[in-house]
């Protein structure tokens, strides 16, 4: 298990863009399993929709993202890199998450090849699948996307 302390030592994500608060269950290089306490206070349901609150898939897929990002950038061979999405294949969104739910988001590493790989994503509310897919990402320098 992971806390949002030892999340923010391995990815740049930080408030109000960081969306998990937790990591629960972590197999290196394989899989990772986070969680997020979607609560009233975000600052998107202020206008995603003023009295009918709902999280905005882009940003489910996002924390399923930075599961995935916490998945493989807290191994060893990554150290110090960042994971950038290259694609996104098979999304769907299969209910809304809205303020209360405990957004549960699944990551499992489908295949590696040099710095290019792809995970398929889940993430589930009370056991019900809410999104799904599979994202693709690069690993680069940490270095680069400063400049350097």
């Amino acid at each position: 298990m992971m806390n949002v302390e030892e999340i923010q030592q391995i990815i740049p994500h930080r408030h109000p863009f960081l969306l998990i608060d937790r990591i629960l269950e972590y197999e290196e290089g394989r899989r990772a399993v986070g969680v997020k306490n979607v609560t009233a206070n975000e600052p998107y349901f202020e206008g995603h929709f003023p009295g009918h609150p709902v999280m905005p898939g882009v940003l489910m897929i996002e924390a399923m993202a930075q599961v995935g990002g916490v998945l493989l950038l807290a191994h060893p061979d990554n150290i110090g890199k960042l994971a950038l999405f290259a694609g996104m294949d098979k999304v769907r969104f299969r209910k809304t998450v809205v303020p209360g739910d405990r957004l549960i988001s699944e990551v499992i590493v489908l295949w590696n090849r040099g710095p290019f790989g792809r995970v398929k994503a889940i993430a589930r509310v009370d056991e019900a699948v809410v999104a799904e897919g599979e994202l693709i990402y690069s690993l680069v320098s940490g270095e680069a996307q400063n400049g350097k």
